[in-house]
This record gives C-alpha cells, sequence and structure tokens, in this order.
C-alpha cells in the first residue's frame, strides 16, 4: 500500500519533467505526490512527512529570475527537516547553488540540461540512504550522505586512508580514478559537477580530493552552465579549489585543459598538492602523488584526539578567525563552530581561545599549514 511506503514529492509546474521524475521516483520505491506551486507545496509538507523532495527552482513562470523554488526549501527545512531536498533547474548561477546548499540546505544542485537518468537513480538512492541515517524528530540542520550533519567521517591517519572526493565529469575518467583510489583502500565519493561537489565538501570530512579543472556546465554557451565566480578564468573546478582548501583537504588537479599560468595560479593562490595532466596520466605516478597527500595529512602528537573537522577548526581558530567567519569558511552553523570549540577545548585541556590557539601554533599549526588539514 501506498501508505506504508516512503513519500516523495515533485515540486515542478513542468509536465514533461513531473513524468520523468515521477517514473524514477516509484521505480525507487516511493509513493509520489506533485506540486506545481509554493502553496501546493506547502500543503503537501503539511499533509505528510517525505523522505525528499525534488524542487525546481523557477516555479509558475520561465522567468530567469524566479527563485520560487528558494521558499520551497525553506518551507522544507522548517515544516520536513526530516526531508532531503535536491534542487533540478534550468536557471542557475554558482552563487544560487552555493546558496542552496549553504543557507537553504539542499543536498545538491544538478542542472536539467546535463540530467542522465541513471546518474539521477543513483543521486536518489545516496538521498535517501541519508535521510535513514536523520534521527526520528528530524533534528539537525539538514540531511547527509551516511551521517548526521555534524558527525565526522575522518579516518585515522595511521589506519585505513579514509574518503576521497573525486570531482570529473567524464564518465571514463571517474571510472579509471575511482577503480585507482578504491584499489588504494579508499571509499570514494563520485561528482560531476561544482554543485554536487560542494554539496559533498559541506558534508563530509575528505583524505583527499581529486578535481577536474574542466568540468560540464563550463562552455561558450551561458545559458547551458551555472556563470562563475570568477569569469577570467572559465572553469567551475577552479572554483572548488578554494573550498577544499578552506576545508583542508589536500587537492590533487587532474585535468587536460590548463595552462601553464593556469597551473601556477592553482599552486600560488590555491594551495593544491599536486597536478597531473591528462595526455601524460600515469597510474604510478597518480598513485604516488595520493600517497604524499596522505602523509601530508599526518597530525602532530597532541591533536590526535581532535576530529578531522576539530582540526579545521582549530586551523582556523589559530589564524585569528570569529566563530561566524570560521562558520562560514567550513560551511557550518556557528552552534556547530561552539559545539567543536568545546570539545576541542575538552581534549587538549584548555578554557581559552588563546590557549587553544597557541596549542595549536606551537604544535606546527599556522596560517602557512591551511592546506593540510591535519598538520
Amino acid at each position: 500500500m501506498s501508505l506504508d511506503r516512503p513519500r516523495a514529492l515533485i515540486v515542478e509546474d513542468d509536465r514533461s519533467w513531473q513524468q520523468i521524475l515521477a517514473e524514477i521516483l516509484t521505480d525507487a520505491g516511493l509513493a509520489v505526490d506533485v506540486a506545481d506551486s509554493v502553496d501546493a507545496a506547502v500543503d503537501a509538507l503539511r499533509a505528510a512527512p517525505h523522505r525528499l523532495a525534488v524542487v525546481d527552482l523557477a516555479l509558475g513562470s520561465g522567468e530567469y529570475d524566479n527563485q520560487d523554488g528558494l521558499r520551497v526549501l525553506e518551507a522544507v527545512r522548517r515544516q520536513d527537516p526530516g526531508c532531503v531536498a535536491i534542487m533540478l533547474t534550468g536557471f542557475a548561477t554558482v552563487e544560487l547553488a552555493v546558496s542552496a546548499l549553504t543557507r537553504y540546505g539542499a543536498f545538491t544542485c544538478l542542472r536539467k540540461e546535463a540530467f542522465r537518468r541513471d546518474e539521477f537513480r543513483e543521486l536518489v538512492h545516496r538521498a535517501l540512504a541519508s535521510a535513514a541515517c536523520l534521527p526520528a524528530n528530524g533534528a539537525g540542520s539538514g540531511p547527509v550522505e551516511g551521517a548526521l550533519p555534524d558527525q565526522e567521517r575522518a579516518a585515522d591517519p595511521g589506519t585505513a586512508p579514509g574518503m576521497a572526493l573525486v570531482v570529473e565529469d567524464d564518465a571514463g575518467w571517474r571510472s579509471i580514478l575511482s577503480e585507482l583510489l578504491s584499489d588504494a583502500g579508499y571509499q570514494v565519493r563520485l561528482c560531476s559537477s561544482y554543485g554536487e561537489a560542494l554539496g559533498c565538501l559541506r558534508r563530509g570530512t575528505y583524505a583527499v580530493a581529486v578535481i577536474d579543472l574542466s568540468l560540464s556546465g563550463t562552455g561558450t554557451n551561458p545559458a547551458s552552465r551555472w556563470e562563475p565566480t570568477k569569469p577570467e578564468q572559465g572553469l567551475e573546478g577552479y572554483q572548488l579549489l578554494a573550498s577544499t582548501r578552506a576545508c583542508g583537504v589536500p587537492t590533487i588537479v587532474v585535468s587536460g585543459v590548463a595552462t601553464p599560468d593556469e597551473i601556477e595560479r592553482a599552486y600560488t593562490e590555491q594551495g593544491i598538492f599536486g597536478y597531473l595532466g591528462k595526455q601524460a596520466f600515469g597510474r604510478r605516478a597518480f598513485l604516488q602523488m595520493v600517497e604524499e597527500a596522505q602523509a601530508s595529512r599526518r597530525t602532530p602528537g597532541e591533536l590526535l584526539a581532535l576530529t578531522g573537522r576539530e582540526q579545521q577548526v582549530l586551523e582556523l581558530l589559530a589564524r585569528g578567525l570569529t566563530n561566524k567567519e570560521i562558520a562560514e569558511t567550513l560551511v557550518i552553523t556557528t552552534n556547530t563552530v561552539k559545539r567543536h570549540l568545546k570539545a576541542i577545548f575538552d581534549k587538549l585541556e584548555v578554557h581559552t581561545r588563546s590557549a587553544a590557539a597557541a596549542r595549536a601554533i606551537s604544535a606546527g599549526v599556522n596560517a602557512e599549514s591551511m592546506h593540510h588539514p591535519e598538520g
């Protein structure tokens, strides 16, 4: 009976997309509700709890500046916090995608132009798995992939390598990189777009990231991509480097489009760990670079008790950032920062921010080491 099946909500005013999404979600074992406006979506959220919501950004009009979908995301957060929301849209800039992920708690943002049924099915399965991990009362700031937002998935640097993030729009290269990293003992999170990768960085702790500078969505037609925040670069993958650096993830660029100037800029401005060109890619060289990146994450002895996220918070604290600035840099709430600081103080047996910062600096953690999350 449908009453016994978990429910999904489609918020979309295009009948063709309603039909496509309903078919996929029904095949995934969900009972599907459909709404074509903000009011209808709110009514559906009030009528029954949902495990998943797929929301279009522009509702009720084809105008580029329509953002009614953000109002729906806010309603999901407020009325059904146990529901995972995916934004699927043809109208969005990078700034809007970031806002959907960070401010409105979307699981990820997908472009309609790049929509593939098989990839969407896989994304739905991951989203449902994350929803199943939420507490019964839906507490928390938003769902994540396999853990609550404040839980950490960092591996002990001395044991299993941990999680690896691969951001690559070419399916063949995703397969190659995933196979190599899996064989090296990593759990691999695969992303094909800027929005999806940014969502993963927001929710997880990664031992290493492998990023292509040129992702799907960059091209000559502005209507078919997220508009880059740095037009002079024109490379969406490059924008992610600032995020991986802020999160303290050693990052390897594997790309076939970068010029020498762009490569140098990636090293000097974004602190990447290494670069490999696709044209001359070698498996042995790649695995050696990954091993070296992992070794760079070794933690000073007195900080071993801290989780990966706590070490990131401590590093930012040592740089003199406020709680608000730390929250903005790591894309978490200020309350989460406060919880991490309390845990840091307890583990380091200190009572003030200055004492914790001093302990970090004495262990070699400073502004120059920000590209290493644990050292």
